[in-house]
């Protein structure tokens, strides 16, 4: 992994920050991109001082013009992109069913929002990124799923619908970059379990750290009993961006404590 240069979207957030140190103390020179090029700046300083080798690059995932420039700003402070790690997504209420609701009670505007952020996130940064990875004839590309991608999760229906297009994104494009490019450039997708992240803090746990009804439901259903912690991740991401895994693409990984292999019973 040493010398190996990575972008990563969405790199500020509970799981794209624990991928680019992940990465970097593997060696790995890692960009985050992100919006909010200050919080970004912050985020990167914070983390040099503890010797990682991380840049901040401006970046909104949904505007083409805007990753073109993030991709030209790596290229030209690292002369290539050998990895390219598409956190950057996330849910909004109005595209969420709440329990005293129905689907007649959507956003169709935030639903198509949710579904973009997604779904268009991670389509147009894996388009212009692949390009200098095709010059170059290697390249790793990895997606972020869900559990949800699996089997819909009640309530979150558009952030559901999106990770599945996401899961069949990976699978297509990981087909048409080795069939037309040869076998250097891969894809492959990450489907974490249960984490808690900002977004979702509130639908698992009580201010008094206890569990919420919803979030007892998920540790029933999950062997482990326990939701995970974004560094469970990083062993499978350095598995899927090492040269090791040169003959894996077009796969999605559960990372999720069985809750994928539980049937209920």
């Amino acid at each position: 992994m040493k010398g190996k240069v990575a972008a990563i979207t969405g790199g500020r957030g509970t799981l794209g920050s624990a991928f680019a140190k992940g990465l970097a103390e593997n060696g790995v020179t890692v960009f985050s991109l992100d919006r909010n090029i200050e919080a970004s700046k912050e985020f990167a300083e914070d983390h040099k001082k503890n010797g990682y080798d991380i840049h901040s690059v401006k970046c909104d995932v949904l505007d083409e013009s805007s990753v073109d420039e993030a991709l030209s700003q790596v290229l030209d402070k690292a002369g290539k992109v050998d990895i390219l790690i598409n956190a950057a997504g996330g849910n909004m209420s109005g595209a969420t069913v709440m329990p005293d609701q129905t689907i007649f009670d959507i956003s169709i505007d935030q639903f198509r929002n949710v579904n973009d952020l997604n779904l268009m996130g991670t389509v147009i940064p894996t388009i212009a990124f692949s390009k200098p990875m095709v010059k170059q004839g290697t390249g790793c590309i990895i997606n972020i799923s869900s559990m949800a991608s699996f089997q819909p999760l009640t309530r979150v229906v558009g952030y559901s619908a999106s990770k599945a297009a996401i899961n069949n994104f990976t699978q297509w494009m990981s087909v048409e970059l080795a069939t037309k490019y040869g076998s250097g450039i891969r894809v492959n997708a990450i489907a974490p379990g249960f984490f808690v992240a900002k977004q979702n803090r509130a639908l698992l746990l009580n201010e008094d750290g206890s569990l919420t009804d919803r979030g007892k439901t998920i540790i029933s259903q999950t062997p482990m009993k326990k939701f995970g912690e974004p560094e469970d991740l990083i062993s499978t991401l350095l598995w899927l961006c090492d040269d090791s895994s040169s003959f894996v693409t077009g796969i999605v990984v559960p990372v999720d404590g069985g809750y994928s292999a539980f049937s209920g019973v």
